[in-house]
C-alpha cells in the first residue's frame, strides 16, 4: 500500500462528523430562523411599516420609499441580535455566481466609540464596483460605477460562520447607464410581462380580482460528492470541476442498486447537516436520496415564487459545496464529472399562479372542460415550439453539451411531452372542442393486503427535455451547475408571448368566449403540434422524425449560439422590456466569451496533465519493465515473450499520448489565434475538444495497463465506490 491513493483508501470515512441534535431543534423550530420573514418584520417593524412592505414582498405592488429608514433600523436591530457585525448587498452578476461585498455597521464616533449604523439609502442601494464583472461590451474597464437595488421580494437573511454573521440583502445589479448586469433583474422583468399578459387573458375569463400573476419554480438539485484527499489529486476537477481522464470502473451503474439505495452513514451525516443549513435559511428542502450514479445525489426543495426560488438555488449549491467540506467530503455539481456514467442535471418544476392562489396548470377533475387551462397549456407548448431555438439557448454551456443526448438526459430537441389525457384533449381540440378526457382511473396492484391507489393522469417521461407532470412543466434540460434565472427569462418571456398573441385575438374575435376560444386554440394546435412527442427522447428514430417535422437541433452550445442574433429573438425580449438590445447582445458575447474560456482552461488542464503526470509515471514503468526483463533473462532461460509484448505496448502508448499531447497543444494554439470570439469557439469544438478526447483515449488505456501504484491520479472506482 505505497501510492497515495491507497494511503486515502485506508483513511476514509474512520470518522463521522457530529451534527445537530434533531430533538433539541426540530426542523419546525429553526425553520426561516435566519430569515427577515414575516415574524421577524412583525417583530422589528411598526404595524404600519409591515403592512406597506408586505404589500410589496406578497402582492407585488411598488415599495414606499418612505418606509425604508424604518425598514432598515428594523433589519439592522434584527441582524445585531443574531450576532451580525456587517452587511452585504448579495447579487448575480454575468459569471452565474454570487457576489458580495462586505461593509461593518460600526461608525466611529467623536468620543472614540462606534455606533452601528444603517439607513434605509444604504438598504435600497449600494455601488460595488462593475468594471470586473462580464459586461459583454456594455461597459469599458474604465467604467467602474455600478448599483445593487435591493430586491424586497427576496427576503434578507443571515450568512452564519463559525466566528461571526452577516446580513446579506439580495439585490439587483445594474450599470450607471442603467443596463442590467445581472440575472436577476431580467428574470423580474420577464415575470412584470408574463403577468400583465395573464391578466389579460384572466379579465376574459371573467377573473376581475387577480392583481397580479407570478411564475413558481421548484428546481431539483442533483450532485456528487468524492472524498477530499481524492478531489485534492486530481488536477482537472480543481481546475474546472470534471475529470479529463479516467478509465471507466469495471463496476459502474450496470447494477442499478444506488438509486433511491439506502443511504451510507456517512452522507446522511452531511444531509442532515445541509437540510438544517437550508431550513434555516427558509429554503424548503424537501427530499434527500440516491441518484442513478454511484457517489451521486440529489436534494428538492418545494416549489416558491421565481425570483426567491432563484436566489434558494444559488444558496443551495453554495451550502452543498461549503458543508461538504465539512465532512471531508467534496461536492461535484459539473454536468459531467465522470465520463460514461450519469450526469448532472437540475429538473426545472415551472408553473404559473395568481396572487389570489390559483395554479393556472392545473387540469382540475375534467381539463377539457377547464378552457382557462387549456389556453395557458397551450400558449405554453406554442411558445416552446416557436421558440425552441431561444430555449435551446438558454440551457446552453460546455457542460452541459457533455450531458444533452446521452441515455441520461434529454436530447437537444426541444419537444413537449403532455402524456395519454392531455395528448387526447389536445387531438380533439385540433377538430373542435373536446367532449371528454380520459379519466386517470385506479392502479390494481393484485395484491389483496394493498389498496387501490389513484392513477394518474399521465406517466412520467424522462426522456422529455419539457414535460407536463400534473400542474406543471418539468424542463429536464437544465445543466445542474445554471443559474436558473436566465433559462426561465427565456420560458417567462416566450409564454408572455404566446399569451398576449391568444389574448389579442380572443379580443379581436367578441362575442361568444367559449366558440371563439375554440376556434383559437385549434389554430394554435394545427401551427404547434410538430412539438408535441410523447415517446422515447433516446431513440434514434426520433431524431429522424424530429428532422423530418423541422424542430431544430442544436447538439452543442456553439450551434445553438449561432442562433442568437436572430432580429425576431430581439425584438421579442425588447417588446415585452425584458432586455434591450444592447443587453441582449451582452448576453450572446458573454455565452461565447464563457465557452472559449471553459473550454480553454480544459484543454490547457489536459496538456498539463498528460504531460506532467501521466506520460512520467508512464516511462517510469516502460523503464521498470525494461529493468525487470534484462535481470530477469540474465539469470533464467526462460523466454521474455510477454513481458517484451507488454513493454512495446507501453512503449508504444507512450510515443502516441506524447504525440497527442503535442498535437493538442498546437491546436490549442492554433485555436486562440482566432480573428473572433465565433471563429474560436468553431475551433475549440470542431478540433480542440477531438483532440483532447484522443490524449484521454489514449491515456486511459494506458490506466489498464500502468502498475496501480504508479498511476498518479485517482482512479473512477476509488472515487465513486470509496466516500
Amino acid at each position: 500500500m505505497s501510492s497515495p491513493r491507497k494511503k486515502i483508501a485506508l483513511s476514509i470515512g474512520k470518522e463521522i462528523p457530529p451534527v445537530e441534535n434533531y430533538k433539541s431543534e426540530p426542523g419546525n423550530e429553526i425553520f426561516g430562523s435566519l430569515v427577515f420573514n414575516d415574524a421577524a418584520q412583525k417583530q422589528y417593524l411598526s404595524k404600519d411599516v409591515y403592512k406597506k412592505l408586505r404589500a410589496t414582498t406578497v402582492k407585488g405592488e411598488p415599495l414606499d420609499a418612505t418606509i425604508a429608514d424604518q425598514v432598515a433600523q428594523g433589519m439592522k436591530e434584527w441582524a445585531l441580535a443574531h450576532g451580525a457585525s456587517h452587511y452585504t448587498h448579495w447579487f448575480i452578476p454575468m459569471t452565474g455566481l454570487s457576489a458580495e461585498k462586505h461593509d461593518t455597521f460600526l461608525e466611529p464616533t467623536a468620543e472614540g466609540g462606534a455606533l452601528a449604523e444603517f439607513e434605509g439609502k444604504t438598504l435600497i442601494k449600494g455601488e460595488p464596483d462593475a468594471s470586473s464583472f462580464p459586461s459583454g461590451g456594455t461597459r469599458s474597464t474604465f467604467e467602474a460605477r455600478g448599483y445593487t437595488a435591493w430586491d424586497p421580494t427576496t427576503p434578507a437573511f443571515i450568512q452564519q460562520e463559525v466566528n461571526g454573521a452577516t446580513l446579506t440583502i439580495p439585490t439587483a445589479f445594474v450599470s450607471y447607464t442603467e443596463e442590467a448586469l445581472d440575472f436577476k433583474t431580467p428574470l423580474l422583468r420577464s415575470v412584470e410581462s408574463l403577468s400583465a399578459q395573464a391578466l389579460r387573458l384572466l379579465r376574459l375569463f371573467g377573473n376581475k380580482t387577480a392583481k397580479h400573476v407570478f411564475t413558481t419554480m421548484g428546481p431539483e438539485q442533483e450532485y456528487f460528492l468524492i472524498d477530499r484527499k481524492y478531489f485534492e489529486l486530481r488536477p482537472d476537477l480543481i481546475a474546472g470541476g470534471r475529470t479529463l481522464f479516467g478509465a471507466p470502473p469495471y463496476r459502474g451503474q450496470e447494477l442499478e442498486d444506488h438509486y433511491f439505495g439506502a443511504i451510507r452513514e456517512r452522507i446522511l451525516a452531511y444531509m442532515m447537516d445541509l437540510d438544517r443549513e437550508l431550513w434555516r435559511l427558509g429554503i424548503p428542502s424537501k427530499t434527500r436520496h440516491n441518484e442513478v450514479a454511484p457517489a451521486q445525489f440529489e436534494m428538492a426543495p418545494l416549489f416558491e415564487k421565481s425570483s426567491i426560488a432563484a436566489d434558494h438555488n444559488m444558496l443551495v449549491m453554495e451550502l452543498l459545496r461549503r458543508v461538504a467540506l465539512r465532512h471531508g467530503l467534496v461536492c461535484l455539481l459539473h454536468e459531467k464529472p465522470f465520463a460514461g456514467i450519469n450526469g448532472n442535471g437540475k429538473h426545472n418544476n415551472w408553473s404559473m399562479a395568481t396572487d389570489e392562489g390559483e395554479n393556472l396548470l392545473e387540469p382540475g377533475k375534467t381539463p377539457h372542460a377547464n378552457a382557462q387551462f387549456l389556453a395557458f397549456l397551450v400558449a405554453t407548448l406554442s411558445a416552446v415550439d416557436k421558440y425552441a431555438e431561444l430555449l435551446r439557448i438558454g440551457i446552453s454551456g460546455p457542460g452541459n453539451d457533455h450531458r444533452l443526448g446521452a441515455n441520461e438526459a434529454p436530447p437537444a430537441i426541444i419537444s413537449v411531452f403532455l402524456g395519454e389525457q392531455l395528448q387526447d384533449i389536445v387531438d380533439q381540440l385540433e377538430k373542435g372542442p373536446a367532449s371528454s378526457s380520459k379519466s386517470g382511473g385506479t392502479l390494481q396492484l393484485g395484491v389483496s393486503i394493498l389498496p387501490p391507489l389513484p392513477k394518474d393522469a399521465t406517466d412520467r417521461n424522462r426522456t422529455s427535455p419539457f414535460a407536463f407532470t400534473g400542474n406543471k412543466f418539468e424542463f429536464r434540460a437544465v445543466g445542474s451547475t445554471a443559474a436558473i434565472y436566465w433559462p426561465n427569462t427565456v420560458l417567462n418571456t416566450i409564454v408572455a408571448d404566446s399569451i398576449d398573441r391568444i389574448a389579442t385575438k380572443l379580443e379581436k374575435v367578441g362575442g361568444d368566449l367559449n366558440k371563439a376560444l375554440a376556434s383559437v386554440l385549434q389554430e394554435e394546435i394545427k401551427e404547434h403540434k410538430k412539438v408535441l412527442f410523447n415517446g422515447n427522447g433516446y431513440a434514434a428514430d426520433w431524431h429522424a422524425e424530429a428532422q423530418k417535422r423541422g424542430l431544430p437541433n442544436l447538439k452543442t452550445t456553439v450551434d445553438a449560439l449561432k442562433a442568437m442574433p436572430k432580429k425576431e429573438y430581439k425584438e421579442l425580449f425588447a417588446k415585452y422590456k425584458v432586455l434591450n438590445e444592447k443587453e441582449y447582445d451582452a448576453r450572446e458575447e458573454i455565452m461565447w466569451e464563457r465557452y472559449v474560456k471553459i473550454v480553454n482552461i480544459e484543454a490547457g488542464a489536459a496538456v498539463d496533465i498528460a504531460r506532467n503526470q501521466i506520460l512520467p509515471a508512464v516511462l517510469k514503468y516502460q523503464n521498470r519493465l525494461a529493468e525487470t526483463i534484462q535481470v530477469t533473462s540474465a539469470v533464467s532461460k526462460a523466454g521474455q515473450k510477454g513481458q517484451a509484448a507488454l513493454l512495446d505496448e507501453v512503449a508504444k502508448g507512450a510515443s502516441e499520448l506524447y504525440e497527442a499531447v503535442e498535437a493538442l497543444d498546437e491546436l490549442v494554439e492554433s485555436a486562440n489565434s482566432g480573428s473572433s470570439l465565433h471563429q474560436i469557439a468553431a475551433s475549440f469544438k470542431d478540433s480542440v475538444i477531438p483532440g483532447m478526447l484522443k490524449v484521454r483515449e489514449v491515456a486511459d488505456w494506458l490506466e489498464g495497463l500502468v502498475d496501480d501504484d504508479l498511476w498518479p491520479l485517482p482512479k473512477y472506482r476509488e472515487m465513486l465506490f470509496q466516500y
